[in-house]
Order: structure tokens, then C-alpha cells, then sequence
């Protein structure tokens, strides 16, 4: 139990030895000798908020005034405000800290605007009758929030293997003081001689009473630590109990020295190809990491001092074999084996060659490649089953040759090479007629082969006129044809004439009038199917002509036998008429060479 002050043990003293006074002054002054009382109520308070302290005392009948008052820390009273019951007013002492900030109600209630940690007090309030003097205790507990705690004096970067002083966590303005805790990814650093040291101050303001924590953090990182989230948490007291709140979480850069040096090729590709471009790169896995490295290529004994890279342009196949980097004082190093492909192709000949019909003409294009490259023949843009071999060239065998080759495993490797055959010929001549189906007109025709093609003219000797004018079909692989249609009145000689710049060639044909009949001559297919018609479909057609022609001669000997003199008779007739005929184209040649 606390003592009374002493101011108030000699009021009381004093009161006891004077004559009694009035009872309302020996009430206050036993009000002022009665010690403190225990289990008090307490009323708590946010920084900066309004206080309310009601009055816990039931208003007694006969009530002449309300008191409040607060005690000093050396137990004096310092009474504040004053409400009278019966003239309803108030007063207000005058006490510095609290000129403004005060409000009696008229249950007695006391308010404080403005809290302060100042108003940390035991307040009393007191009920007085004639009688008697009632008080009750009120204790005010004041709590401020810190500010958010902030990381400040970052270290520019960690170094492994070192203490050195992370950062100080500061939180400002807190009551009551609170405390730190340094987290690393979420978990609390204990402290660890010579690892993590934590050093905690705090102090509080003069004027205002508020605490600022101050937490330092020495720490030696390990490489595991880089990327690793640093944060502080300071935990404070509210009115509501305990509360913490946590700061931003903080990255710092690691440093570490180099453990492994790593080389590798640029751009990332499985194969490498003469004419590329690479570039070296040579990496350590330290942090910072190594801006300088030697290299070493393959030939040479010394190495090249260069940044992180080492370029090389349009690579030949001798740049194929192992290439090492290092540390500059040597004491790492790394190999990697660059393989460089490459494909040669040769074509024999090549170019343009011209050849004569007929003649031959061997045609070898052989490869040399650092992989197994497969060889394909284009013709004409068509590729070509076989390789061309050519033991009798034909004009059907002009045209232009490439010679390709590609290695399937090294993207954008291929070689190809040309050859352009001119397959050339003297003008060859061959020529056919035959009545055309109204009786009154004959078509000739010229079959002409050469290369360069043949320029061609046609002469005619005897009387006549050409039906219409010369026509040509469309030349190709050295062949084509050019036809006239005539309707001679008599026996008449056509010549066709091919030219170009190897020969003249000169063909003719004699014709009989139109009156007479004679026998036409087939003529030729110049076109490709005649020269591709399959071997089977011919020995299928040959057998099928053979058996008819069988059943015909049987048919033809038995006729005979039974007509055999009046067969006879017509052919001794047929074959004077063909004498006359011969005679009268003997004549006409004769005629025309007079």
C-alpha cells in the first residue's frame, strides 16, 4: 500500500490538532489523506486520439461538486477541472499541458483531446457531498504505432566469405518501444558469432516521448544467398494487443569468384558449315563474372587474350578441331570440338558442249564431302530416274543437266553443277504422199531432221498449183514436218529442200496426175509416243496382225484356186497399165532435166 504524500499527512495532522473545521474542508482534506487504490481501472488511448474517462462513481444524492485530478510520479495531486451541481458550471485549473484539451460533461465524464504520451497518469475522479468524498482511480496507457520499417545504409553488394554490414532497419515513432527481428526468405536470423551479428537501439524523443528502434545487421553470405530476400519486422504494442509490421524485402547482388569456365559455339546449331560465321563464347560462373578470357585455336600454342566472345568468318573445313578457353592467369579452363562439313562436287564436262548426232559423250560428276551426300540428276527442271549416259547421242538428248548433291544433316548444304548439251546434225530428209479421202487433192510430206533446225523450201516441176500454203508441225527433239496439198493434172516431181548451218540437203518425189491412182506411202510419226510405245504392247499386236494375216492368205489361196484364170487375166492387165504408167514418168523426168 502506498503511503499518503506528505503535503497531505501534514494537512491531516494539522486538522487533528486545530479546532474541527466546517465538515466540506475535513472531507476534502481526508479525500487528500487517502492512499492509492488497487486494481484500477484503465482506460487505453491511440496516440493523438481524444481520451474518455468516464467517471465510475455512482452521483450520490446531495452532490455539491465533481473533481478531477491526475497524481504527479512523486504522488501530489494536480487538480484540473471543477463542475458544480448546483451552478452548473465549470471550471478548468490552470495546468499548462492541458490548457484546450479538456471537457467535463455532466455525468463527470473527462475527455482529453489529443493524446499524448505525457498523459500516461493515474487520473481521480472525486464526487463530494456535505458529507463525504468519494473518488475512483483511472490509469491511461497511451500507444503509438511505429512507422514502417525501412532498410536503410544498404551495402552496395555482398561478398562471400565476409562479414560486413548488410543494412540498418529503422522504425520510427513508436510507444511503447517495440522490438526488431531480421528475416531472410521468410525466416528468422538468429544470431551467429562471425555470421550474423544484430545490434539493437533504441531511443526516444525529448519531446514528444516516442521511440525510434535502430537494428544493424553484419552478415557473411554464401553463394545460396544470391537472389536470397532480406526483410525486417518490428513488433509494437496497440491498444488491442500485440501487433507487428514487416518492411520491403530487399535483393542484394552476391559476389563470388569463378568455379567453372564454360565455352561454347554461336549461334546454338548441331552442325557447322563451310562459310559460316561463328562466334566463341567463353563464360565463368562466378559474379561478377570474368570480362576477360584466353582462347585457344587449334594450330596455335599460345593463347588469344580477348573479351567473353572470339569471332570467326567464313570458316573453312581446316578450322575443324578443339578449341579451350581460360581464366586469364590459366586456372580454369574448357574445350569444345567444332566440326566444320563441307560437300565438293565435279561435273565432267560441264558448261555448254556441242556434239554431233550419234557420237558419244561420257558424263561424270563426282562428290567429295565430309558426311555420306546423295547425288541426283535434273533435266529441264525434271529429275531424272538414272544418270545420263549417252554411248549414241540423239537429239532427243539435248537439253540442259544439273548435277545436284545436298547433305541432309547440315541445313543449307548443297553444291550443283550444269551442263548444257547441244546434240547437232546435218538435215536428214524422208518423204511420203498420199490421196486425201475426197479423190481431189494429194498431201505431201517433208520429215525433216537436224539441229539447228533445218530451214525448209519446196520446188515443184510439171503443171499444177498448191492447194494451200506450207505447213509445219511443231519441232521437237530435231524432228518436224512440213506438208503441202496438191491437185496436179499430170505427172509432176516435188522437192523438198532442208537447210542449216551444218548441210543442204535436196529430196524429191514424183507425184502422178491426179487421175491416176497409185499407191500411198505411210507416213512417219515424228512425235515422242512412236518412240515410247511398250515393247509387250508390240508383241501383243504383232501376234494378233500374224493370226489375221493367216486366216487372210488362207482365204486369198482358196479364192485363187477357184478363180484362177480370171484372176490371171486382171493382173496381166494391171501390170501393162503400170508399164504405160512408168513410161510416161520417164518421159516427163526426161522432159524436165532437157
Amino acid at each position: 500500500m502506498m503511503e499518503p504524500p506528505a503535503a497531505a499527512a501534514a494537512a491531516c495532522a494539522s486538522c487533528r490538532r486545530r479546532p474541527l473545521p466546517p465538515p466540506l474542508l475535513c472531507l476534502l482534506l481526508a479525500a487528500l489523506c487517502l492512499p492509492p487504490a488497487l486494481g484500477l481501472y484503465t482506460v487505453n488511448a491511440v496516440y493523438g486520439d481524444t481520451i474518455t474517462l468516464p467517471c465510475r462513481l455512482e452521483v450520490p444524492d446531495g452532490l455539491m461538486f465533481g473533481k478531477w485530478k491526475y497524481e504527479m510520479p512523486n504522488g501530489s495531486p494536480v487538480f484540473i477541472a471543477f463542475r458544480s451541481s448546483t451552478k452548473k458550471n465549470v471550471q478548468y485549473d490552470d495546468v499548462p499541458d492541458y490548457k484546450d484539451r479538456l471537457s467535463l460533461s455532466e455525468n463527470y465524464t473527462l475527455s482529453i483531446k489529443n493524446a499524448r504520451i505525457s498523459d500516461e497518469k493515474r487520473f481521480v475522479c472525486m464526487l463530494v457531498t456535505e458529507d463525504d468524498v468519494s473518488e475512483e482511480p483511472t490509469i491511461v496507457k497511451v500507444f503509438k504505432q511505429p512507422s514502417q520499417p525501412e532498410i536503410l545504409h544498404q551495402a552496395d553488394f555482398l561478398e562471400t566469405e565476409k562479414l560486413q554490414m548488410l543494412g540498418e532497419c529503422v522504425a520510427r515513432d513508436s510507444y511503447p518501444e517495440g522490438n526488431v527481428t531480421w528475416y531472410k526468405n521468410g525466416r528468422v536470423l538468429q544470431p551467429v558469432e562471425e555470421v550474423v551479428v544484430i545490434d539493437l537501439q533504441k531511443i526516444a524523443n525529448k519531446s514528444t516521448g516516442l521511440f525510434t528502434m535502430t537494428s544493424s545487421l553484419q552478415y557473411m553470405p554464401t553463394k545460396e544467398d544470391a537472389n536470397a530476400k532480406f526483410s525486417c519486422v518490428v513488433t509494437y504494442y496497440g491498444p488491442s494487443g500485440q501487433k507487428t509490421i514487416q518492411s520491403e524485402p530487399i535483393v542484394f547482388d552476391v559476389h563470388y569468384p569463378t568455379e567453372k569456365v564454360t565455352i561454347q559455339v554461336l549461334p546454338r546449331s548441331s552442325t557447322i558449315k563451310e562459310g559460316d560465321n561463328i562466334t566463341l563464347k567463353c563464360s565463368g560462373n562466378g559474379n561478377p563474372p570474368p570480362q576477360e578470357f584466353l582462347f585457344y585455336i587449334p594450330g596455335e600454342t599460345e593463347g588469344i587474350r580477348s573479351s567473353d566472345t572470339y569471332s570467326m568468318t567464313d570458316v573453312r573445313r581446316n578450322a575443324t578441331g578443339e578449341y579451350k578457353c581460360s581464366l586469364t592467369d590459366k586456372s580454369m579452363m574448357d574445350s569444345t570440338t567444332i566440326t566444320v562439313h563441307y560437300l565438293d562436287l565435279q561435273l565432267t564436262p560441264s558448261g555448254e558442249v556441242t556434239k554431233q548426232i550419234g557420237e558419244a559423250l561420257p558424263v561424270s560428276c563426282t562428290i567429295s564431302s565430309s558426311r555420306n551426300a546423295t547425288v541426283f540428276w535434273i533435266k529441264d527442271n525434271t529429275r531424272m530416274q538414272t544418270s545420263p549416259s549417252f554411248s549414241s547421242l540423239q537429239y532427243q538428248d539435248a537439253g540442259n543437266y544439273i548435277c545436284a548433291t545436298t547433305l541432309q544433316e547440315v541445313e543449307g548444304l548443297q553444291k550443283r553443277k550444269t551442263l548444257k548439251l547441244i546434240v547437232e546434225g546435218k538435215p536428214q530428209i524422208k518423204m511420203t504422199k498420199k490421196t486425201n479421202t475426197n479423190k481431189m487433192s494429194k498431201t505431201i510430206v517433208c520429215h525433216v531432221e537436224g539441229f539447228p533446225k533445218p530451214a525448209v523450201q519446196w520446188t515443184i516441176t510439171g503443171s499444177g498449183s498448191i492447194i494451200n500454203k506450207t505447213e509445219e508441225t511443231k519441232y521437237v527433239n530435231g524432228k518436224f514436218s512440213s506438208k503441202i496439198v496438191i491437185a496436179p493434172e499430170e505427172n509432176v516431181t516435188l522437192t523438198c529442200i532442208a537447210e542449216n548451218q551444218l548441210e543442204r540437203t535436196v529430196t524429191s518425189l514424183n507425184v502422178s496426175a491426179i487421175s491416176i491412182p497409185e499407191y500411198d506411202e505411210p507416213e512417219d510419226r515424228n512425235d515422242d509416243s512412236s518412240e515410247k510405245v511398250n515393247d509387250q504392247a508390240k508383241l501383243i499386236v504383232g501376234i494378233v496382225v500374224g493370226l489375221l494375216l493367216a486366216a487372210l492368205v488362207a482365204g486369198v489361196v482358196y479364192w485363187l484356186y477357184v478363180k484362177k484364170s480370171k484372176t490371171a487375166s486382171k493382173h496381166v492387165d494391171k501390170d501393162l497399165g503400170n508399164i504405160e504408167e512408168n513410161k510416161k514418168l520417164e518421159e516427163n523426168n526426161h522432159k524436165s532435166e532437157t
